[in-house]
């Protein structure tokens, strides 16, 4: 069994995100994150996830930062598909890497509150949102499959999309929803598929880091 932490870049507290006005929170400074980070590292945990939002210090910067001070840890970055091209974002992951010796995970994030999604200018329903998600997962891999590759499709159209140099191992990737809020629930999980890898890892929510260990969910 493979167990992953989380990266708490939005602060740390009870609350995957502390909005409230009384709630706990640490700051995610840097100090702060790379001693969670070596804790994991070194305890052996897998892989760390990484949220992404505007509550959050970013994702692909704050866990690269992280990289020279961690020995084996993988991170999870997570990232919505429609705030960046999938050819860049296939280039993006691919530098990662090799500047890490293997250590992405990928989350891709088509879901969000309507307030979060309005603040990157995403107005787009959820049916075309997913549509384009789809896309941009086939041209992203497409790009990785070390000849260049031309799509044509209702949010895409691409020419000669490749990478400098097909990634090693190209990174598992993982897709995310928000289930809706339950009476009694944690008030985050999240439910994960992912491509080619035989388990499934339960995300702790930020709870777990104050040091309170939650019990496995079935992602089902």
């Amino acid at each position: 069994m493979k167990v992953h932490w989380f990266l708490p870049t939005g602060g740390d507290s009870r609350e995957v995100l502390p909005s409230q006005p009384t709630s706990h929170r640490r700051e995610p400074s840097h100090a702060y994150l790379a001693e969670v980070a070596q804790a994991c590292d070194r305890l052996g945990y897998d892989a760390m996830l990484t949220p992404c939002g505007t509550g959050c210090e970013d994702a692909w910067l704050a866990t690269a930062s992280l990289l020279p001070l961690t020995q084996r840890l993988k991170f999870l970055v997570a990232f919505r598909p429609a705030l960046l091209t999938p050819t860049l974002a296939a280039q993006m992951a691919s530098t990662y890497q090799r500047m890490s010796n293997g250590r992405l995970l990928i989350n891709i994030v088509t879901g969000a509150e309507d307030a979060e999604l309005a603040r990157f200018g995403i107005h787009a329903p959820k049916e075309s949102r997913y549509a384009e998600t789809a896309e941009f997962i086939q041209v992203m891999r497409g790009a990785w499959s070390g000849s260049p590759i031309d799509f044509a499709g209702d949010f895409f159209r691409v020419e000669g999309a490749t990478t400098r140099e097909v990634p090693d191992p190209v990174p598992p990737s993982t897709s995310a929803v928000r289930r809706p809020r339950q009476r009694r629930s944690p008030p985050n999980t999240w439910t994960s598929t992912w491509r080619g890898a035989s388990h499934r890892p339960w995300w702790p929510n930020a709870s777990s880091a104050c040091g309170h260990w939650p019990q496995p969910r079935d992602a089902s």
